[in-house]
C-alpha cells in the first residue's frame, strides 16, 4: 500500500500478531520439527501465546503435531512448502543488499518467497521519501496477483502452477486460465515482471526472481508511487534489481547456504 503516515494503532496491533503467528509458522517450516517451549524461546513469546498460534495453524492443516513436537501439515507437504533456505538466511543475506537498493533507487524494495499457494513478505527496505508504498513483513497475497507473486509461480514447479491458477478467481473460466498460464513463460524468458495497480494501487511494482541450482528461493521487488515510476526509472530500477538478485545468490551459494 501507499502510505504517508503510520497506520492507525488499532491495524498495527493486528499485523503484529499475523506477523507473529508468520514467525511461528515459519520458525517450524526453517526448522523441520520443534516443540512449543522452543518456540517460546526462539521467539521470546509466551507459551500460551504460542498454543493458542499453534492450534489455530493446526486447525487450518498447515502444520501438525507428532510427539517430538511440531512440523508442517500434510497440506503444506502436498502444495510443496518451498525452498529449503530458511526465512532467517534468505533476510540476513538480502536485507544489506536491499538496503542499497534502495538507497539508489529512492524507492521500497522488498523480498517475498512462496509459501504454499500464497507469496509471503519476509521483510521490506522502506523509501525515505514521506509518501512512499509500504508493504508489511508478514503479508501474502495469492500467486497469480501481482509482478511479485507471479514471478514466484512463474518458476515454481508445475503441479504448483496447476493449483494456483485453479484456485484463482480469473473471471472467465478457461480461457482467463489460459492466459495467466502463457503468461508465466514469457515472465522466465524476460527474467522478471512488472505491474501497474494491481500489487499496490497507485504504485509500479517490478519483480525478479533469485535462483539456485534447484530452482527459485524467493523474489526481491522495488514498488514506487505512479507518479515517480517513469519509463527511465523503471529501466534504470529493473536492470539495479536484476544486479541484487545476482548478489544474493552469490550470498546464498549454490546450495543456499549464506
Amino acid at each position: 500500500m501507499i502510505t504517508a503516515r503510520d497506520r492507525p494503532p488499532e491495524e498495527a496491533a493486528e499485523d503484529t500478531s499475523f506477523a507473529r503467528g508468520l514467525r511461528v509458522f515459519l520458525t517450524i517450516a526453517d526448522r523441520g520439527e520443534v516443540r512449543a517451549d522452543e518456540l517460546s524461546a526462539l521467539l521470546d513469546t509466551p507459551l500460551s501465546t504460542i498454543y493458542r498460534y499453534l492450534r489455530t495453524l493446526t486447525e487450518f492443516g498447515f502444520i501438525e503435531r507428532q510427539e517430538g513436537g511440531y512440523r508442517l501439515g500434510q497440506r503444506l507437504h502436498v502444495l510443496g512448502a518451498g525452498p529449503t533456505v530458511s526465512a532467517e538466511e534468505l533476510i540476513r543475506a538480502a536485507e544489506p543488499i536491499l538496503t542499497d537498493v534502495t538507497s539508489t533507487t529512492g524507492e521500497t524494495s522488498f523480498i517475498s518467497r512462496r509459501v504454499g499457494l500464497a507469496a509471503l513478505c519476509l521483510s521490506q527496505i522502506p523509501s525515505s521519501q514521506p509518501l512512499r508504498v509500504s508493504v508489511e513483513p508478514g503479508s501474502t497475497t495469492a500467486l497469480d496477483v501481482g509482478a511479485v507473486a507471479r514471478v514466484l509461480l512463474a518458476y515454481a514447479p508445475e503441479e504448483i502452477q496447476d493449483a494456483a491458477l485453479t484456485a484463482a478467481d480469473l473471471g472467465a473460466g478457461a480461457e482467463a486460465q489460459s492466459e495467466a498460464r502463457d503468461r508465466l513463460p514469457k515472465i522466465v524468458f524476460a527474467g522478471y515482471a512488472e505491474d501497474t495497480d494491481e500489487t499496490f494501487p497507485g504504485a509500479v511494482t517490478i519483480a525478479v526472481p533469485v535462483l539456485r541450482d534447484d530452482g527459485i528461493v524467493a523474489a526481491i521487488a522495488i514498488a514506487a508511487p505512479t507518479d515517480r515510476a517513469t519509463r527511465r526509472w523503471v529501466g534504470r530500477a529493473r536492470a539495479r534489481l536484476q544486479a541484487a538478485a545476482t548478489a544474493i545468490e552469490r550470498s546464498l551459494g549454490s546450495d543456499g547456504t549464506a
